[in-house]
């Protein structure tokens, strides 16, 4: 009886395999010509390179500004993830646990700030921006990207406040807590694996986004990772080989990020998502 259902394993896994390659071979053709040169890739007719080389990481890290580029998006996308997560779970907080008609229209009119096209907004914020010095300024970009964030964030963080009963907050008032004290110490602790998954949600969004940082990010100083990698694009003629090297490392954060904090994703999708 072991056997074939040790069979249908076995083939299960070999065809869940398939499809995850096949799904990734993008990625993995990128990485794997990523260590040849961009007239060794234009020259081969095979899939895999040749020949493995370092150079291209080379020249990356010691003649271009890419640590400048990955030092810029590491600021904008931690700095708008602390902003939006702060203002997102008070904000989710208040929607849980007060009722009254101003937090109703609060609430709708996250829906219809969440529809809201941001590139009709671009244009004001960059004649605002100019003035006040914000341009090529990480803090320009940290602004409209924990914009960006708030509503998803308070939504989800008011699900995963519904979730955590009245009574533990009555219990610590009743103990000698402030409501302040109470929701950092007791409230906020239960919500770990709902604020690690909002966290990762904003911070992701905020380390890719491209149109927004390409608009007021425009000195080689200031760029983030997405608007430096087009650099490598030029009119006439492209550096495939630092392109495939720069894409390939951009991809290690996130890559690390969702090998060692997946299970706070699944754990917080599910539990924002049912009010228990």
């Amino acid at each position: 009886m072991r056997i074939p259902g040790s069979r249908s394993k076995l083939w299960l896994t070999v065809v869940l395999g398939l499809i995850v390659v096949v799904l990734n071979f993008p990625v993995i053709y990128m990485t794997l010509n990523s260590f040849q040169t961009t007239p060794e890739m234009l020259a081969s007719r095979s899939v895999f390179p040749e020949h493995y080389s370092l150079s291209n990481y080379v020249f990356l890290i010691s003649k271009t500004p890419f640590l400048s580029y990955v030092w810029n998006s590491a600021i904008t996308a931690l700095g708008a993830t602390v902003l939006s997560v702060f203002a997102g779970l008070l904000a989710g907080y208040a929607l849980s646990r007060f009722s009254h008609f101003l937090m109703g229209m609060y609430s709708n009119l996250l829906f219809a700030i969440q529809m809201f096209p941001i590139i009709l907004a671009l244009v004001p914020l960059f004649i605002l921006f100019r003035p006040l010095g914000l341009i090529n300024n990480p803090l320009s970009v940290i602004i409209v990207y924990s914009l960006i964030n708030l509503p998803f964030i308070t939504w989800m963080s008011r699900s995963y406040f519904d979730t955590i009963p009245r009574e533990l907050e009555e219990a610590a008032l009743i103990d000698g807590c402030s409501p302040i004290r109470a929701f950092v110490q007791v409230i906020v602790p239960l919500t770990g694996p709902g604020v690690a998954a909002v966290s990762i949600f904003a911070f992701l969004f905020s380390y890719n986004e491209f149109f927004i940082a390409n608009v007021f990010l425009r000195t080689q100083n200031a760029m983030t990772i997405p608007v430096g990698i087009q650099l490598f694009i030029q009119q006439f003629s492209t550096d495939w080989g630092s392109l495939l090297a720069a894409a390939t490392l951009a991809m290690l954060p996130t890559l690390l990020l969702f090998l060692f904090i997946q299970k706070f994703i699944v754990h917080g999708a599910l539990t924002g998502s049912v009010k228990g």
